[in-house]
């Protein structure tokens, strides 16, 4: 079948078989798979509305079990570098977002082995008691650890970190859904594991997003199957709010030394595009200006994308890893009025938080 039959036939909003998005992703011109990624936008999001959210990644803990290749944030247990923030820096850090306009908290960390349940369960209590804010926190390879490590279950933990005031979950940890990629690159949970933990938060009512970070060397085989059980699993539970895929970012990393080149802006933009149209089951399609830049990320406007993310507060996991953009709120305004789109602030599950009536950059 030929790129313009297969366009025609996603236009369609027709399924193409695995050979036939092989085909695509391999031969399509960049034009062809934006096209089409923006009509689909359009069709999702009507209203011509540019999402953003303000919120900081407070990184509770560097000190992490795991091994992974592309990491420059992690320091193993008994690290002199290693740290762990008490409850009054954290609140500090929240009260700084809160002045800024935060709407939320991102907190993550690395799988420590030491942290009992209950300090996370004190921690998201007295954050929502004394904040009241949206607490987006604890990817699926830390959940699969507390599963681990306190000897319960997916849901057992995830019903008292819920009980103790969260609200939705980052979908870090994800790289690529693919073991054979997996067993080259990290010692967290595998592909099941992962998938297992978001099908049972979506299960309880918690929202999640999914991630997807390419370039570690994976095929474009591989790339599809991380889509496809992203989207199978969508087909199943609807618990996805929204996907953000980003590119490795390879400085001071172990993979950087066999891999040190970025991935292009055009490639980037044409797997933005091809994510939109895959997952068309999924709502939103964030866009990585942290690792592409803002010029890139307004690209992805045009590409199938209707979020520009967060203006990240602060951020220590990709940055060390050579990540060095940094955006304002009026920045990322701005950025979309001049695309064409109305800016709207959001909550990290995405329910938009104010009206949207103007498309003046200041």
């Amino acid at each position: 079948m030929s790129i313009v039959e297969l366009s025609r036939k996603i236009a369609r909003g027709e399924r193409l078989t695995r050979q036939e998005w092989l085909q695509f992703v391999e031969e399509a011109p960049l034009e062809a798979i934006r096209q089409p990624a923006d009509a689909l936008r359009q069709r999702l999001h009507p209203d011509n509305i540019v999402t953003y959210v303000v919120d900081r990644n407070i990184n509770y803990s560097n000190i992490c079990t795991a091994v992974c290749t592309f990491c420059a944030f992690y320091r193993k247990p008994g690290s002199p570098e290693g740290y762990v923030l008490s409850f009054e820096d954290i609140f500090k850090k929240v009260e700084e977002t809160i002045e800024l306009g935060g709407s939320g908290v991102l907190m993550q960390g690395g799988l420590h082995p030491d942290l009992p349940l209950e300090w996370y369960e004190e921690l998201l209590s007295e954050l929502k008691r004394r904040y009241s804010i949206h607490l987006h926190c604890f990817s699926p390879p830390e959940i699969y650890a507390f599963t681990r490590l306190f000897g319960m279950s997916t849901e057992a933990v995830l019903r008292r970190l819920q009980k103790a005031g969260l609200d939705s979950i980052p979908g870090g940890g994800g790289e690529i859904l693919v073991d054979e990629v997996r067993k080259r690159t990290t010692t967290k949970c595998n592909t099941e594991q992962w998938l297992e933990v978001m099908e049972t938060a979506h299960r309880l009512g918690l929202p999640t997003t999914a991630t997807m970070m390419f370039g570690l060397g994976e095929t474009v085989e591989n790339r599809v199957e991380h889509l496809d059980r992203l989207y199978r699993l969508q087909q199943k539970t609807n618990g996805f709010v929204a996907f953000i895929p980003w590119t490795l970012q390879p400085d001071n990393t172990k993979i950087g030394r066999k891999i040190p080149d970025r991935r292009s802006a055009e490639e980037y933009l044409r797997w933005l595009g091809i994510a939109r149209l895959y997952l068309d089951n999924v709502p939103n399609i964030q866009v990585s200006w942290l690792t592409q830049g803002i010029d890139v990320g307004r690209q992805g406007l045009h590409c199938g994308a209707n979020d520009l993310g967060s203006i990240m507060i602060e951020e220590n996991v990709i940055s060390p890893a050579g990540a060095h953009h940094r955006a304002t709120e009026e920045l990322l305004r701005n950025s979309s009025r001049l695309e064409g789109f109305i800016p709207c602030k959001r909550k990290a599950n995405y329910v938009r938080l104010e009206g949207a009536v103007s498309l003046r950059v200041s």
